[in-house]
């Protein structure tokens, strides 16, 4: 019967395992898209601007 035991407490320790290392997935998932985003809206605001300067020239502050 010690053996059974050693058995079940193995299996549920690698659950246990199994079950944080997916959690920890789903966080670096998640953080890893929430920077993709940042990515994708910094490069378009870059985009942006060079376009506005293309237009109407370069911005500065000159009000002195």
């Amino acid at each position: 019967m010690n053996a059974n035991d050693d058995a079940a407490a193995q299996a549920k320790q690698l659950r246990q395992a199994r079950k944080s290392e997916q959690k920890r997935l789903r966080k670096l998932e998640r953080e890893l898209h929430r920077k993709d985003k940042a990515l994708a809206e910094t490069a378009a605001l870059l985009a942006l601007s060079k376009k506005a300067e293309a237009i109407w020239g370069t911005t500065n502050d000159e009000d002195d």
